[in-house]
């Protein structure tokens, strides 16, 4: 049986999921086309960067009719395509078709989320189990999910992560021979990357109360462009309520894109054109109205991103 690529995307589109050989079909030609990215890729402007989407398909859904759709527009995913929203199969599905069908117009980095531990506590291999009856499909694309870069530069000039900064890497090229295939581990600079945070009440690296990776303030963001030439950070990971948050006179970015994030927190979200001249613009939405799910209950274990 041959993979109709296409005919994937029309259905997810639809809102329809994959059977579970497409799905892993779809995850085995990924890994191959991923395991050939370097793990700092860079891409040239104009392109779209999306953040935390979070298995919120008709909010992704919404992103593409603003934006627009792949191949007529360029994108940047920053992370957490899963977790947290009822349809994270769906959202990851998609995303992944259309990367193995444009793979030089998307690019998806890897969020904390992206992580065996991780979806087994916030939804992702729940979610699997319930939609297709075994772990098959989640094994699938956490396998995936150990093949996907840690960084875009955008032009030489915009540093594009998930996270944040790592007291571990002051230059890229210490990015560059960083082994970034395999679970994330519980520290050191590849979880840096996609667990740390901006705080403007620190100048250098502080613990995170996260439990994982670090705050790090203006000192070390200026430090560490000036160091390798470059102009501004991009990154997602932190819920903004107005969508988005610019700091650092300029110099930091956080883009979220998951409106009304699990269905409950009554924010706005975001996605950011970067323009050929490297001119960024936020353009800011609401939930989509399909998107609407009853509002889980917080419990200790699953307010950390609060």
């Amino acid at each position: 049986m041959k993979l109709d690529i296409d005919a994937c995307i029309e259905r997810l589109y639809a809102g329809h999921a994959l059977s579970e050989w497409e799905v892993t079909k779809v995850c085995e030609l990924l890994q191959d086309l991923l395991c050939d990215e370097p793990n700092v890729v860079s891409i040239p402007a104009p392109v779209t960067v999306v953040g935390d989407v979070h298995g919120q398909f008709h909010d992704l859904v919404e992103i593409f009719a603003i934006g627009g759709r792949v191949p007529s527009t360029n994108y940047l995913f920053l992370g957490d395509y899963v977790d947290r929203g009822q349809h994270s199969v769906e959202t990851i599905s998609l995303l992944a078709c259309l990367k193995l069908r444009h793979k030089a117009r998307i690019h998806l980095l890897r969020g904390n989320h992206e992580s065996r531990n991780i979806t087994r506590t916030y939804g992702f291999y729940a979610e699997c189990h319930a939609k297709y009856g075994s772990a098959c499909v989640w094994r699938a694309f956490t396998d995936v999910f150990d093949c996907l870069a840690l960084a875009v530069i955008i032009d030489d000039s915009i540093f594009c992560v998930h996270g944040g900064l790592s007291p571990s890497i002051t230059h890229v090229d210490q990015l560059r021979v960083l082994d970034r295939f395999g679970e994330i581990p519980h520290e050191g600079a590849v979880a840096d990357l996609v667990w740390s945070d901006p705080d403007g009440d620190v100048t250098g690296f502080a613990r995170s109360q996260r439990g994982a990776g670090y705050t790090f303030g203006a000192r070390v963001v200026d430090r560490f462009l000036h160091t390798n030439g470059m102009a501004h950070i991009l990154r997602a990971h932190q819920l903004c309520m107005e969508g988005f948050l610019v700091l650092f006179n300029d110099r930091l970015s956080t883009v979220w894109s998951a409106p009304n994030y699990c269905y409950r927190c009554g924010n706005v979200a975001s996605i950011l054109h970067v323009d050929p001249y490297l001119k960024r613009d936020f353009v800011t939405f609401d939930a989509a109205p399909e998107s609407r799910a009853p509002a889980p209950q917080p419990t200790p274990d699953n307010m950390y991103f609060l």
